[in-house]
């Protein structure tokens, strides 16, 4: 990088207390679905976005002890000596690469069950379980200093395994925020009262933890800008409380409260930098560094935000998972080579499933060390050529990797432009920025000689075979069903009206219904929420119909269910849970309730069914029939046509099959982690 290279902000190094980071991008403490169960899966992945440039790396919430036990959610734990050497196993690996580690200490309060240690939940007050049937224990003043020791244990295996930032973290709800929480707090002994007493367990832990590390390790703190509510911690309280503390740790990391609508939502609900109006003041106040996130992916968004002073570190946690290499390629100023977070949050999703997070733009997201994928290199191919029939996500996918790996790749596209359903989906409401998908693939795709791209190429299973390549991939994607097939009906819907029937496909061909339209939702994602607000804003009456209890249910776990409820309803949108469409016949709609089999009639000019897909798989069994023969050409289905499912597992599948080819058969068979004790 030369001087006068613009982003040279970026770049320069930080003092953090006693350390030192290298540069001001900064992956601040994530959810992995890997936790204290994969330390090495961990430990790899970690040390990929180290090997990537960035500057410190940081843990997952951290339990701190057994009573902070998050089963069946994958966390990570420093309770031991076995802990402390399988977290060695990530400092190790991320200082291998000259950056720092931090790790943020946890513990749960009243927001975990301690299933697997059936240990009290611990809490300022006695109140319910966020999960389960119980309550926590209250906490007296044996039990604060039990807790204030605990931590201390904590930060001194910290500095033991390795770690050069150790967090204390007051907020997001969980205990120590309880405490400054004006409607849960109501002790009236030092602990409780006034902000300075609800402050108190704050600070004692900072300079507890500063106590404990020394010289050694920087203290990190992170804190809600805006409070935690107005019953908690309002946003003024929270200012005077950054006030009060200012001065005692070494970084702030600062968040806000509306933690699923703002700090983690997706792109649908938020855009890039959503958090700056909130955090802008704590470095000022503080004078002490800050980094705070905003799922930046633009280079002259990081770059303002540093130059205006709003932060000294770009935080980041799904750009950093989308492309660990996000910092070297801004270094080098590879900047159409930087794979952009699209905001779909499946990495938050598979956590919250309990497995390790994936990504939808970066396939070796958590393969590192199971398969030893590397999200930049690829191995290299024989001199082969390859056909993939179909430029979907996963056929993209796999002419790009093959493309890099050598081979000589021909894409052919049945339509007049690339990306498949990522094209057509991204042009939905909210969806835009899903289009990354496709356009870095294509990005990357028409800068490489060695790959062909026909548009507009339908092709037979005989010009297939008359293509005579060494390798055929078949990518032709999926379509959704118009007879009401999915979870609900196996055989689908018996009295259907076809005529007035539509479905996601018609609808994003531009068959847009009028009047009275009403959508069946039987897949719980966002495709029937979307949908219903594309109906709404063209004017449609819009009815949503889910066997659900909530609207597109599944978003729970990409944290995007309440605002996506809440936007149908704003719409005007007429919203049935726990209810299925069991028949409609000359604009009469039967809706039946799923515990009772009770039935409404309704009226509807057209009724939308979202319920499962039917894959594109005829030129596979064209090619090659029911029983494949192993020891014919190689012919392979990959994406939605073998497996309709997420867009993330359509990019896996093409990456997957693409880096295989040529080597050793794929036997399924994949590392299995083991913990160190």
């Amino acid at each position: 990088m030369t001087p006068e290279t613009p982003f040279q902000p970026l770049f320069e190094p930080m003092q953090i207390g006693p350390v030192k980071a290298p540069n001001r991008f900064y992956q601040v403490p994530h959810c992995t679905g890997m936790g204290h169960a994969l330390p090495q899966t961990l430990a790899a992945m970690r040390g990929m976005k180290a090997q990537g440039g960035w500057g410190v790396v940081c843990t997952e919430y951290c339990s701190i002890h057994p009573s902070s036990d998050d089963h069946p959610h994958p966390f990570a734990s420093i309770w031991d000596e076995g802990d402390v050497r399988n977290l060695g196993l990530m400092t190790e690996q991320v200082h291998a690469h000259g950056a720092l580690a931090g790790i943020e200490l946890w513990h749960g309060g009243t927001f975990v069950s301690n299933l697997a240690s059936r240990q009290a939940t611990l809490g300022v007050r006695s109140m319910p379980s966020r999960t389960e049937p119980i309550q926590s224990q209250r906490m007296d003043m044996r039990d604060i200093r039990q807790l204030r020791q605990w931590h201390r244990a904590a930060a001194l295996r910290a500095r033991e395994a390795g770690f050069d930032i150790v967090y204390v973290y007051p907020t997001h709800g969980y205990l120590i925020s309880e405490f400054m929480s004006r409607s849960l707090n109501q002790r009236n002994d030092a602990y409780g009262g006034s902000l300075e007493n609800r402050l108190r367990l704050t600070r004692e832990l900072i300079q507890e933890t500063r106590e404990a590390v020394g010289d050694r390790c920087a203290v990190a703190v992170r804190f809600s800008a805006d409070g935690h509510g107005d019953e908690h911690l309002s946003a003024a309280e929270a200012h005077d409380a950054i006030g009060m503390l200012g001065a005692l740790p070494d970084l702030w990391d600062v968040v806000v409260s509306d933690y699923y609508g703002l700090e983690m939502a997706g792109s649908r609900f938020a855009k890039e930098a959503a958090l700056e109006s909130k955090v802008a003041y704590v470095r000022q106040l503080t004078g002490k560094p800050v980094v705070s996130v905003g799922r930046f992916t633009s280079p002259d968004t990081m770059l303002r935000q540093v130059k205006s002073g709003v932060v000294d570190f770009i935080g980041a946690a799904r750009p950093s998972i989308a492309d660990p290499f996000l910092p070297t390629k801004i270094r080098e100023g590879r900047y159409d080579d930087i794979r952009e977070c699209i905001g779909c949050n499946i990495c938050y999703a598979h956590n919250f499933r309990g497995s390790a997070l994936r990504c939808t733009q970066n396939p070796t997201m958590g393969e590192e060390w199971r398969q030893g994928w590397h999200p930049e290199r690829v191995p290299a191919g024989p001199n082969q050529s390859v056909l993939v029939v179909g430029a979907g996500p996963a056929g993209l996918e796999a002419a790009m990797v093959l493309g890099k790996r050598g081979f000589a790749v021909s894409l052919a596209e049945a339509g007049g432009e690339m990306g498949g359903r990522v094209s057509r989906e991204s042009r939905l409401p909210g969806l835009a920025e899903w289009a990354r998908v496709r356009d870095y693939r294509v990005g990357q795709i028409n800068r490489m000689a060695n790959v062909a791209l026909y548009l507009g190429s339908r092709l037979s299973a005989t010009e297939v075979q008359d293509f005579a390549a060494d390798h055929v991939f078949i990518a032709t994607g999926s379509r959704w069903r118009a007879d009401g097939t999915g979870r609900t009906y196996a055989a689908g819907i018996a009295n259907l009206e076809h005529a007035r029937v539509f479905t996601p496909d018609d609808l994003m061909e531009g068959k847009i219904p009028q009047g009275r339209v009403t959508v069946f939702d039987d897949d719980h994602y966002y495709m029937g929420p979307v949908l219903a607000l594309l109906l709404a804003r063209s004017g449609a009456q819009v009815s949503y119909v889910t066997c659900e209890g909530q609207a597109g249910a599944w978003s729970h776990y990409t944290g995007e269910q309440e605002a996506t409820h809440a936007g149908m309803l704003a719409a005007g949108i007429k919203i049935f849970v726990n209810t299925v469409v069991s028949s409609y016949v000359d604009r009469n709609l039967e809706l039946s309730c799923v515990f009772s089999g009770n039935t409404s009639a309704h009226q509807a000019d057209a009724l939308v069914l979202v319920t499962s897909r039917e894959p594109n798989d005829a030129l596979y069994r064209a090619l090659v029939g029911e029983d494949p023969d192993p020891g014919a050409t190689s012919i392979d289905m990959i994406g939605d046509c073998a497996q309709p499912a997420l867009i993330a597992h359509a990019v896996y599948a093409g990456h997957k099959a693409a880096r295989e080819l040529g080597g050793t058969p794929a036997s399924g068979h994949l590392a299995r982690d083991r913990l160190i004790v």
